[in-house]
């Protein structure tokens, strides 16, 4: 079974640009940390294997997971740090394994689209508020910097894992409310040390790619539904 297929003109373009405003972030920052260029630059990367429905975007998502735990973690953002090693990783993990067996076709690396039943969003929108509550908790009693803000991203990252394994195209909304979030994280983080910049260019570029990702998401669904 294929893990992945070529990028179309409109995906090679976006990782194009992806790619370019990501390394001119880098460019133009003093304090210059390759953890971080390394971190954006995969993470954008898989988006577009994600928004192509294939399951390399799944694996580079566990590797960009790791990353960006170290760089959450040297900035004492933890509810990062465990959100994308406890959370975000196992899921991509696991999403691999699912995306794999269930191909919208034989032999073909895109994963096949799913409608997500009422009882499965009941039940995200019940465990997003009982993981959120809980962790609240544990990220104040680590001193996380930002904490607010911190606790609403465990919020958005979890119901977009949840959308993730399900299959759901509204995963990519999920991912860009948490894009959203995490641009102010690190707007907060470089307001402190400015080596953190292109961790905001990056997320910017992680918000465009995922409204693309939504919007090839559910083109893909009414082309296999035909």
């Amino acid at each position: 079974m294929k893990i992945c297929s070529k990028l179309s003109k409109t995906e090679f373009v976006i990782w194009l640009f992806s790619v370019f405003f990501i390394s001119v972030s880098f460019i133009f920052v003093a304090q210059k940390d390759y953890l971080t260029l390394t971190a954006s630059l995969l993470g954008a990367t898989a988006l577009i294997y994600v928004a192509k429905g294939e399951p390399l975007g799944q694996i580079l998502t566990i590797v960009f997971s790791v990353f960006y735990s170290v760089i959450s973690f040297k900035f004492h953002y933890y509810g990062e740090m465990i959100t994308y090693l406890g959370m975000t990783a196992p899921i991509a993990l696991i999403s691999t394994v699912s995306w794999l067996k269930h191909p919208y076709k034989k032999g073909e690396a895109e994963v096949k689209i799913s409608e997500l039943a009422r009882n499965k969003m009941v039940l995200m929108i019940a465990l997003t508020a009982l993981v959120t509550f809980g962790f609240y908790f544990i990220l104040k009693h680590f001193n996380t910097a930002n904490l607010i803000m911190s606790t609403v991203s465990i919020a958005t990252s979890f119901s977009a894992s949840y959308l993730m394994l399900f299959k759901s195209p509204y995963y990519a909304v999920a991912y860009a409310a948490n894009d959203v979030v995490l641009i102010i994280l690190w707007v907060l983080a470089a307001m402190d040390d400015t080596q953190y910049l292109p961790m905001i260019v990056c997320f910017f570029i992680f918000f465009i790619n995922d409204l693309f990702g939504f919007i090839s998401w559910q083109k893909r669904k009414k082309q296999q539904k035909i």
